[in-house]
């Protein structure tokens, strides 16, 4: 049977809940559950310039025509540089990407949900949606990934828009295992967690593939993921 063509264009609906995807395993989890939720969902990344940025987007193309998220609308591609912000930075420039061993701290991308939700938001408010949906995880221990920071932000996008918003973030009492273990046979392998990706493919040896390749010890779950270098 022929699938039915992704819905694109306008979603505008009140119920319709809007969720940042990077391709990552944990919104792209997020994603399937908000499609299993039977409410409209539209999936929004995010530009700003970092390097991982072009397999981000392929493996979120990947993802997005696997069966479970078809009911999905087409992928919404915003923009917002901040090279002229970030200057040498390592996300910007590929210089001193933090290792294996660096600590999650060291991953710091200042303001990086403030920027993300400052453009999301007012699409949302042209689009007539006013839920938000997030990923963030339990040891996120950055000012812009509390229950605080996202309450207050969508308490003031609020106010600047004239229209109800919220954001909701449903891992955010979670770790990366527990997300693993929670979505069972979801396809991981077209899921990116890469900060130094060698083409579209893991590095294998930042903080982030790290962080990555302990979720799936922690789970006791099998890591699908190819990896340019394998530490575990």
């Amino acid at each position: 049977m022929k699938t039915p063509p992704r819905e694109e264009g306008r979603v505008g609906a009140a119920e319709t809940v809007a969720v940042l995807s990077s391709g990552g395993l944990d919104s792209a989890v997020l994603l399937r559950e908000s499609c299993k939720s039977g409410v409209p969902v539209l999936p929004i990344y995010v530009r700003t310039g970092h390097i991982w940025e072009a397999a981000e987007l392929h493996w979120m193309n990947e993802l997005l025509a696997t069966p479970e998220l078809h009911a999905a609308a087409q992928l919404e591609v915003l923009a917002l540089p901040v090279d002229d912000l970030y200057g040498s930075h390592w996300s910007v420039s590929g210089r001193g990407v933090p290792g294996y061993d660096g600590s999650i701290d060291s991953n710091y991308l200042p303001g990086r949900n403030l920027l993300l939700l400052a453009k999301t938001s007012i699409l949302c408010a042209l689009r007539g949606i006013s839920r938000i949906a997030m990923a963030p995880l339990e040891d996120n221990p950055f000012p812009d990934g509390t229950t605080e920071f996202f309450d207050a932000f969508a308490r003031a996008a609020a106010i600047g828009l004239a229209r109800p918003l919220s954001i909701e973030v449903p891992f955010r009492g979670l770790s990366k295992a527990d997300v693993v273990r929670r979505a069972g046979d979801f396809p991981f392998e077209l899921t990116f967690s890469c900060i130094q990706p060698r083409g579209i493919e893991h590095c294998g040896e930042c903080t982030k593939c790290a962080e990555r390749q302990r979720g799936f010890a922690d789970a006791g779950v099998k890591d699908s993921t190819s990896y340019a270098v394998r530490r575990q």
